[in-house]
């Protein structure tokens, strides 16, 4: 597919992340504007709401678009998702009968501030991504017990909490938690000392599934509404204390970033790529009928306070071993019900060359390789002030659809007690 012309011409660089083939969801406020459903176009942003007021946008008998969130609109299933999106292709192409009326209503993006782009119902976070895990594994149990023996059968996951997702730009508050130093008799309380990031992918369920009533992979695909970028920032040293039995908890609980605009899967399907071949025959349950992973090139900056900014990772979503519908399916296998807004990270998004490492972790393998981030400093784990932003976009023919950043700089940890 080439790119797709529009009548607002920064749409049509190829240097935007925002042409009219990409058309992402998310949540805007300016001075003068409370916050509203938006949809980005070049360098600039649809207001949905005064569109829907306007009758440019109906999707529905009552309005969808009064509210400062997208969920009313996944609510109304596949088949609206398709009919606005081409409804919005149709009100913003080349050409454009209508293009008097619309312009008005778009504000430029240098004007407006980012709101999380939903309600988040619930938040689950994987890992699945094999290059990760194995380098995690190997670090503490060896490279002969690196994976666990149920790792090659199941997309692993834990339950998060969804009150600590966050959109880009939120500063995150360094955690406090127990540790335990392998010296020390006894465990202690203070300010996590190692702490990391997570180069995700984040799902965006938009349809419901019925409680107790399985789905399958190609349902689990429909079931979509988009995907995000997703930075699941990790205190280290608090979970290595604390995971055991159950597994993560405080050490994932204090933040969880997202980048602030929704692509949807229709924006993605020239992207579409397979999983890896499979060491382990999965369960007729989790097998795919068709490619469900995605070709989008990722990387991770990193900037000290008033330093430079350095590339620390590049890497690609191709790279998972479990992809987004098989995560979904799994979810609900047991009859779990997904709500729409429910949010899945991916895991860990790590290649196999020593770049393409998604974690500070494993980049710089557990602190023993410090990385280098210019002007002649180094880190093992992130310090207070540095700044961490992730980057996606999937490459097409002279454009590219893009996720906006997902970025945060880390604030020093609140005194406690």
């Amino acid at each position: 597919m080439k790119l797709m012309k529009s009548w607002v011409k920064s749409a049509n660089s190829a240097d935007t992340q925002f042409p009219l083939n990409n058309l992402p969801y998310g949540v805007f406020t300016t001075d003068k504007l409370e916050p509203r459903c938006g949809v980005a176009i070049g360098d600039m942003i649809l207001d949905m709401s005064a569109a829907e007021e306007a009758g440019l946008i109906e999707l529905a008998e009552d309005p969808v678009f009064d509210v400062p969130y997208w969920n009313d609109v996944m609510e109304l299933g596949p088949e609206a998702w398709v009919a606005l999106r081409a409804r919005l292709q149709q009100l913003l192409a080349e050409g454009s009968a209508e293009q008097a009326s619309v312009a008005p209503l778009l504000f430029p993006m240098s004007a407006a501030r980012m709101e999380l782009p939903m309600v988040v119902a619930e938040y689950t976070d994987f890992y699945a991504g094999k290059h990760h895990a194995t380098n995690v594994g190997t670090m503490f149990r060896g490279a002969q017990n690196a994976l666990p023996p149920n790792w090659l059968h199941i997309p692993i996951g834990y339950n998060g909490r969804a009150s600590s997702v966050v959109v880009s730009g939120t500063d995150i508050i360094r955690p406090n938690g127990q540790t335990k130093a392998p010296t020390a008799d006894t465990p202690s309380f203070g300010p996590c000392k190692r702490l990391d990031i997570e180069l995700e992918m984040g799902t965006i369920v938009g349809s419901a599934s019925e409680l107790g009533h399985p789905v399958t992979v190609a349902q689990a695909d429909e079931m979509i509404f988009g995907y995000v970028l997703l930075n699941d920032w990790s205190a280290r040293d608090i979970q290595a204390w604390e995971y055991q039995p159950l597994g993560p908890f405080q050490a994932k609980a204090f933040a969880t970033s997202i980048s602030p605009w929704i692509v949807t899967r229709a924006a993605l399907e020239p992207f579409r790529t397979s999983t890896p071949e499979r060491e382990k025959e999965l369960l007729p349950y989790l097998l795919e009928p068709k490619p469900m992973l995605y070709d989008i090139a990722l990387s991770v900056t990193m900037q000290a306070e008033g330093g430079e900014v350095k590339t620390i990772c590049e890497t690609n979503y191709n790279e998972m071993y479990y992809s987004a519908p098989q995560q979904l399916a799994h979810h609900a296998s047991s009859g779990c019900a997904m709500t729409p807004g429910d949010l899945l990270g991916s895991g860990t998004i790590s290649g196999p060359e020593k770049h393409q490492r998604g974690s500070l972790l494993e980049l710089s393998w557990g602190g023993q390789e410090p990385i280098d981030i210019g002007n002649g400093q180094t880190r093992s784990f992130i310090e207070d002030g540095d700044t961490l932003t992730l980057h996606g976009a999937a490459i097409g023919d002279g454009y590219k659809i893009g996720f906006g950043t997902c970025t945060g700089t880390i604030k020093p940890a609140i005194k406690f007690p």
